[in-house]
């Protein structure tokens, strides 16, 4: 049995940026951050005494013969890429639910690779799930997504990931005392808005209107030093609320998906009760709500938007990692 552990992530600065359609002309950079919640993926050879050769179990359950049976996007494109041969099961179980705007996805994609790679005995390097997620993510799946969720979930940590004009990516972990990480996070609250979206359809629209958004794809983009420069100066943490609040002004200008009224509503309500700033997590259309505020002003906040679940949290930094490695012999292998 072998067992992956993979963290979903939180974008505060520079989402849009690290589409290909926009960074391969301009560069792109993000600043954003893994959490402790996280997507389990657990593998094992499955012994041949089954009528099914392959059993995935996630919101549901399926029992095939072959891998091109597989109606799972991302597990059929995981193990044709990994070239599994022989019959597995694959299970899921995440912490937080799946199109929401934290990544979950890319934290799957990534941490079925890990997981593969280490039931054939291959310790895979991080940068490696990376790149090979965004692979299989935009080149196998033709998917609306970006390149940081992959990225990050891989990587784990709190980092700027800059996007280079031949695809490249360079990772640097923000630098920041301890107290000023913890304040931070002290300062947000995360909010689910009762609602999810499929991120690829939400983006398709995003990515459509890059070349006439050039103007704030740009201010996006420098707020990411912006923002670096307030938590490593001796600037006020509040500030970096309201730069928040900036940026969702801009994203939520960079197409008609991203909000809607009641999305709107909540945030106004939070704001209201005195949150300095927020956004909506991932692509848009619903999912997570970022709030950053006071914690002095939070219970104001809490009443306020009580009928909606707030989810607490921590940063955390470990990336995919494999929590449980007990390999057992390939039952389909003659010399086993």
């Amino acid at each position: 049995m072998i067992i992956s552990k993979t963290p979903y992530r939180i974008s505060f600065f520079g989402g849009g940026t690290d589409y290909p359609v926009w960074y391969q002309e301009n560069g792109g950079a993000v600043l954003a951050t893994t959490i402790n919640k996280f997507c389990y993926i657990s593998c094992r050879y499955l012994p041949p005494f089954f009528e099914h050769k392959h059993r995935i179990v996630y919101s549901r359950i399926e029992n095939v013969k072959s891998v091109e049976e597989v109606q799972h996007p991302a597990v059929r494109a995981a193990l044709e890429f990994v070239k599994i041969d022989a019959g597995v099961e694959i299970h899921h179980d995440g912490d937080l639910p799946a199109r929401t705007g934290i990544g979950s996805s890319s934290s799957f994609t990534v941490g079925v690779l890990n997981c593969l790679y280490a039931l054939k005995g291959i310790m895979s390097s991080k940068r490696r799930l990376a790149a090979e997620a965004i692979h299989i993510e935009r080149n196998v799946l033709k998917e609306n997504v970006g390149s940081q969720d992959q990225i990050l979930a891989a990587m784990g940590g709190f980092n700027k990931v800059e996007f280079a004009r031949n695809d490249d990516f360079t990772i640097t972990p923000v630098c920041v005392s301890k107290e000023t990480l913890q304040q931070l996070n002290d300062h947000l609250m995360l909010y689910f808005t009762g609602f999810s979206r499929t991120a690829s359809e939400v983006a398709k629209s995003k990515i459509q209107n890059i070349p006439n958004k050039k103007k704030e794809l740009t201010v996006m983009h420098n707020m990411v030093d912006e923002a670096l420069s307030i938590l490593n100066g001796d600037r006020c943490l509040v500030d970096f609320g309201k730069l928040l609040h900036e940026t969702w002004k801009l994203k939520r200008s960079l197409s008609h998906n991203i909000s809607n009224s009641h999305i709107d509503d909540i945030y106004s309500a939070a704001m209201g009760a005195g949150a300095i700033g927020g956004k909506l997590l991932g692509a848009g259309g619903g999912g997570f709500l970022l709030i950053f505020a006071r914690p002095e002003d939070q219970p104001a906040i809490g009443k306020r938007l009580d009928k909606f679940l707030r989810v607490p949290f921590e940063f955390e930094n470990q990336g995919s990692q494999i929590v449980v490695y007990q390999p057992d012999a390939n039952p389909h292998d003659s010399n086993a």
